[in-house]
């Protein structure tokens, strides 16, 4: 993408941080560009009604840490946004300004002090996951005797297969998929960071029955065109309803894409697979981060898995009744 030519140099400097550091430099998702646009644009419209001017109008000398400081009691105070909400868009403040950092040094001094704000601490909430018997009922809701629910069960499957992220696993193409032995997927994470995944027998079966396409992506819409992010959480809500109807501890959850992502990472705890694996496994960023996460005392609130999914296909360990460490949901909430 070719960025705009401009002479203004606030503008100037959001079009290059957008089109040429996160694009390009970083590798950021379509997801992350639009979460950090919607953040900088809140910032950007506090700002023009802090100074009393319009967004046109603003310029650089708007960036001061007592305007940043400001936005962020605005975000907490007036808009009700959580501590995690306010630090996200805290996070997409905070990289724009180390851009323009690197533009306009005659001002550092002020953008430095605005990089010192330090993000809010939060207690972290524990993560929620399935159980076994949950993701079975849920998987066993598609009536795979149609073409619809043959797709919905393949795309349950993978997630929870892989743990991959929704992005990663609507981002696939049939060229990523490698559905002869060994079975496996090649899948896009954040900072377009590659990883393959192996898959069980029963998700290249599940994937092998979808209905030939004209394109390349493997999720489709019944329309035939790319699921989306709410596309796919429609059709995980919908299945998670029917199942709660057997499985009643489901209905008072709120049940996500990535709470599938959560489950695989308790499944792959449970089995003993060494956290360096998981990390791998799931595409996180560091094993230090894992490290400070498991570090950390959370009260374990119930008793999770007893043994992986049958057909997890991994090593099993003695039959014994299991209790995750205090360290386990901690560990989740890093994912």
């Amino acid at each position: 993408m070719t960025r705009p030519r401009s002479n203004d140099p606030l503008l100037a400097l959001v079009q290059s941080y957008f089109q040429e550091h996160l694009q390009r430099v970083r590798g950021a998702s379509p997801h992350t560009i639009r979460v950090y646009a919607h953040a900088l644009r809140l910032f950007f419209l506090f700002l023009a009604h802090h100074h009393k001017r319009s967004v046109a109008a603003l310029t650089l000398d708007a960036l001061r840490v007592e305007t940043v400081l400001a936005f962020l009691d605005h975000l907490e105070q007036d808009r009700g946004n959580s501590i995690a909400s306010r630090n996200c868009r805290f996070a997409a403040v905070r990289g724009f300004v180390e851009h323009v950092l690197r533009h306009d040094l005659a001002h550092a001094g002020e953008y430095q002090r605005i990089l010192a704000i330090p993000s809010k601490k939060a207690r972290r909430r524990p993560a929620t996951y399935l159980e076994p018997e949950q993701v079975r009922a849920v998987l066993a809701q598609p009536d795979r005797g149609t073409a619809t629910g043959t797709a919905h069960h393949a795309l349950l499957l993978f997630l929870y297969n892989t743990g991959a992220r929704i992005s990663e696993a609507l981002g696939i193409s049939r060229l990523d998929l490698q559905l002869v032995r060994p079975y496996q997927v090649r899948l896009l994470g954040k900072g377009r960071k590659e990883r393959f995944c192996p898959l069980w027998p029963e998700t290249v079966k599940a994937l092998q029955r979808l209905a030939p396409a004209s394109t390349d992506r493997v999720f489709l819409n019944q329309r035939g065109q790319p699921l989306s992010r709410d596309g796919a959480a429609y059709i995980l809500g919908k299945y998670v309803a029917i199942a709660a109807k057997t499985q009643p501890n489901l209905r008072d959850m709120k049940v996500t894409p990535h709470v599938l992502r959560h489950s695989c990472a308790v499944a792959l705890l449970q089995s003993g697979v060494d956290v360096s694996v998981i990390r791998d496994y799931l595409g996180h960023a560091s094993i230090a981060t894992t490290g400070r996460y498991l570090s950390t005392n959370l009260e374990m609130k119930r008793e999770v898995l007893k043994r992986f999914w049958e057909t997890a296909h991994l090593t099993r360990g003695r039959e014994a009744t299991w209790r995750p460490t205090s360290a386990l949901l901690t560990f989740l909430s890093s994912l």
